[in-house]
C-alpha cells in the first residue's frame, strides 16, 4: 500500500527567510536528524542555505533506532568530514560528547578571532531539523533547564528563540522545517510514521495500514509478539482489524474499531514498543 503525503505550511517558508536573515551572526549549525531516518530527515534545502558554516550532525532518538546501524551512520558521516554524534534525549546519553564537539568548534573560532585582534565571545549556534525531531529538547539538555518549549507533536516551536547556555554558548531555536515537495512517496511515509508530519494532514488509517504491511515484511515477529497474532494477514487493513480484534477494540454491533487500532500501532511504533527500527541505511550497508 503506497501513500503520498505533502506538508509545507506557511510558517516554514517564513522560518527559512528568518534563517537567512540570522545566518551572518551564526558561527556553527547543529543539524538534528532522526536516527531512524538519517537520510529522510536531512533537509537538503537547509543544508544548501548553511553550506558555508561548520555543521555538527546529531542523530536524535538513537534509543529508537538499531544500535549497530546508528554506529555505522556515525562512521559514514565522520568519514565524509561531518562531525556527528548520536544522542538519547530522554536520558541525556550522548549529550556530553556533543558538548565536547561544540567546544572544539568554539576553540577554533576563538583562535580565529584572536588572530584578527578581536576578543573571544560566546559561540552562536543555530539548531535546525525537521519538525518534532527533538531540537528544543536538545537545547534544554544542553542548558540543564527548560529553556525551550517542547511538545510531542510537530510545530510546537512556532517562532525563533535564543537560549543562553552558560557564558560560552548561545543557541537559536527555530521551528522545524521541511521542503516544499517530497519527490518520493517513501519520504512522506517515513516522516509521517516517525512523527515529523502533523497528523491533521494525512489519513492515519491508511498510513498505519501501510506501516502494518511494512512491519509484516520487515519484522513480522514484532507484530506477532506484541499483539498476540497467530498469523498475519497479507494486507494492511486486515492486519489492523486483527490487532483491534485482539485488543478488544469493538464498536456496537461487533465490528472492529480500525481507527483505534491504527492509532495504537502508530503510537507504539513511534515509542519503540515494537522494537528499535532504522529505515534509512548508510551507503556502506
Amino acid at each position: 500500500m503506497s501513500v503520498d503525503i505533502q506538508w509545507y505550511p506557511g510558517h516554514m517558508a517564513k522560518t527559512k527567510r528568518e534563517l537567512r536573515e540570522n545566518l551572518p551572526v551564526i558561527d556553527i549549525v547543529l543539524e538534528v536528524r532522526d536516527a531512524r531516518i538519517p537520510t529522510t530527515s536531512h533537509n537538503a534545502d537547509l543544508a544548501e542555505l548553511v553550506a558555508r558554516k561548520p555543521v555538527i550532525t546529531i542523530l536524535a532518538k538513537a534509543d529508537l533506532a538499531e544500535e549497530e546501524t546508528t554506529k555505522a551512520w556515525i562512521k559514514a558521516l565522520e568519514n565524509n568530514g561531518l562531525p556527528a554524534v548520536a544522542v538519547d534525549l530522554k536520558t541525556g546519553w550522548g549529550v556530553r560528547e556533543l558538548e565536547r564537539k561544540i567546544r572544539i568548534q568554539q576553540q577554533i573560532i576563538s583562535q580565529r578571532l584572536h588572530r584578527r585582534g578581536r576578543q573571544s565571545r560566546s559561540l552562536r549556534g543555530l539548531v535546525v531539523g525537521v519538525p518534532n525531531v527533538g531540537k528544543s529538547t536538545l537545547i534544554n539538555r544542553l542548558a540543564n533547564r527548560s529553556a525551550a518549549k517542547t511538545g510531542a507533536l510537530p510545530g510546537v516551536t512556532r517562532g525563533k528563540q535564543w537560549v543562553r547556555i552558560g557564558n560560552w554558548l548561545q543557541l537559536l531555536d527555530v521551528p522545524g522545517v521541511l521542503w516544499p515537495k517530497f519527490e518520493e512517496p517513501q519520504t512522506g511515509f517515513y516522516l509521517a510514521i516517525t512523527g515529523a508530519i502533523s497528523p491533521d494532514v494525512f489519513d492515519y488509517v491508511r498510513v498505519s495500514a501501510a506501516l502494518a504491511e511494512f512491519l509484516r515484511n520487515r519484522r513480522p515477529e514484532a507484530l506477532q509478539d506484541r499483539y498476540d497474532l497467530d498469523s498475519i494477514p497479507k494486507d494492511g487493513l486486515p492486519i489492523l482489524e486483527a490487532i483491534g480484534q485482539r485488543r478488544g477494540f469493538l464498536l456496537s454491533g461487533g465490528s472492529v474499531d480500525v481507527e483505534k487500532a491504527a492509532l495504537l500501532l502508530l503510537k507504539e511504533f513511534r515509542e519503540g514498543i515494537l522494537g528499535r527500527f532504522t529505515l534509512d541505511f548508510p551507503p556502506n550497508l
